[in-house]
């Protein structure tokens, strides 16, 4: 491998032609996957989602679990709460969502 191949590796870029480089492809973090998951769910909603349960890589982009409250009671508690499932691409766009669950907000999981 040439010195300058080398370099241009070691730099985040590759080469594509003489004299020309292509940035490489930026690994995106699950805290970004997070936030675009949550900000592009609300702009279909038009509700704030509360929190991201669970977020994760797939070959095709991202897929997380969105907390989203979906009916404001009195007392708190008793407050509908739903999880949607989100699908991003590489890029970061919401190619599909689906509500997986609905609860009140007092109610704990039971596991087994």
């Amino acid at each position: 491998m040439a010195a300058s191949d080398r370099n241009a590796r070691s730099k985040g870029t590759r080469r594509v032609r003489d004299g020309e480089r292509a940035e490489r492809p930026r690994k995106r973090s699950a805290a970004w996957a997070m936030r675009s998951a949550a900000e592009q769910l609300f702009e279909l909603l038009g509700r704030r989602p509360e929190s991201v349960s669970a977020v994760k890589p797939v070959d095709e982009g991202w897929e997380a679990d969105v907390e989203v409250l979906e009916l404001e009671r009195v007392p708190e508690t008793t407050s509908v709460m739903a999880t949607y499932h989100v699908k991003l691409d590489e890029e970061g766009d919401l190619v599909a969502y689906e509500r997986t669950r609905r609860y009140t907000r007092g109610q704990i999981d039971r596991r087994f």
